[in-house]
């Protein structure tokens, strides 16, 4: 029986036409820089997004951390939404490694920060307080995806009080193709941006940090630190070339499916958010482990979360997500 894993869109298998990639690139040890197939997903994404220059690494969490711990010194403080990855999803990484301080703030229905609660969170300057020196806010939030004038928004905020602005991008190309615009559109408001490859678009790993020289200067260092720098990385880069190069505007399949599957889950009486991209929230209270089991037995895989998270992705098709719809409806009458 064949599997459909609605639990992430970080479950993709790599594509033919990737491994093919993958299977002909030109590597060299990128801890001295050698690598060719890196430092060309590096300058492709930097330049695409509107940034200097960019960093490879492994994951996203830790492309979020060196981020943060770029901007920030030790002692200093960054204001974050309460249900934020790099707050609540990454270990804690920040004030672990970074001994960055977190100021979390409720995150909006509409998964934006208020910015007047985000300007009442900035510290003054006195040394009875850490000092706030980056806002990081998520794109998309919980599949929600941030206005472009709010974004615009946030910049003029974080410049008025001298505060650096980092996006978790970890779906940027999922909010560019809902919104119909180029990546940069969005990233042009920032002064950092971690952007993973092995969610939607498909890669089997890693993300890459964009910034300015100086800031990826000390990332790179980070990097290092925290044991991110890899060899012939480039095997791993060219997955992520080929996913910027052929597997962007397919994103949108992805949220027409996610649609889908919210219309037909309405209709059986489920009660379903709001659907913008690839992520369905379906509230199911103290059901949801049975359901789990249920929909595991008929080769469907979910979590077992009260709040449950369907994420639709490039190996879940419309007759996959109509499979999906048939088992939820044989669950309600079961």
């Amino acid at each position: 029986m064949s599997v459909i894993d609605l639990r992430s869109d970080t479950v993709t298998q790599p594509t033919a036409g990737m491994r093919e990639a993958m299977l002909r690139a030109e590597v060299g040890d990128d801890v001295y820089g050698e690598d060719p197939t890196v430092k060309r997903l590096e300058r492709h994404l930097a330049s695409r997004l509107g940034f200097a220059e960019g960093l490879f690494v492994p994951t996203g969490t830790m492309s979020n951390l060196l981020g943060l711990m770029a901007h920030c010194e030790r002692g200093d403080e960054y204001i974050v939404g309460q249900e934020a990855h790099t707050y609540k999803y990454e270990g804690g990484g920040a004030a672990v490694l970074g001994s960055i301080q977190p100021q979390p703030l409720a995150v909006e229905a509409d998964g934006t920060l208020d910015l007047v609660r985000v300007a009442a969170a900035i510290k003054p300057d006195d040394f009875h307080f850490a000092r706030t020196r980056l806002l990081a806010l998520e794109n998309t939030m919980q599949s929600k995806v941030l206005p472009l004038t709010y974004l615009a928004a946030a910049r003029q905020l974080t410049r008025e009080h001298g505060l650096a602005l980092h996006l978790d991008g970890a779906r940027l190309y999922n909010a560019a193709v809902k919104l119909g615009v180029e990546a940069r559109e969005i990233t042009q408001h920032f002064d950092s941006v971690s952007v993973c490859l092995s969610k939607g678009l498909g890669a089997p790993i890693g993300s890459v940090l964009c910034g300015s020289a100086e800031l990826i200067g000390k990332a790179r260092r980070l990097r290092k630190m925290v044991g991110g720098g890899m060899r012939q990385a480039g095997i791993l880069a060219a997955a992520g070339l080929y996913a910027l190069q052929h597997q962007v505007e397919r994103l949108a399949e992805d949220h027409a499916n996610a649609a889908l599957l919210a219309e037909g889950l309405c209709e059986l009486g489920y009660r379903v958010e709001p659907v913008q991209t690839n992520m369905v929230y379906v509230q199911l209270g103290p059901q949801a482990p049975a359901l789990k089991g249920f929909l595991a037995e008929r080769g469907v895989k979910v979590t077992a979360a009260e709040r449950l998270r369907l994420v639709t992705h490039l190996d879940v098709s419309s007759a996959d997500t109509r499979k999906v719809i048939e088992a939820f409806a044989a669950f309600r009458l079961h």
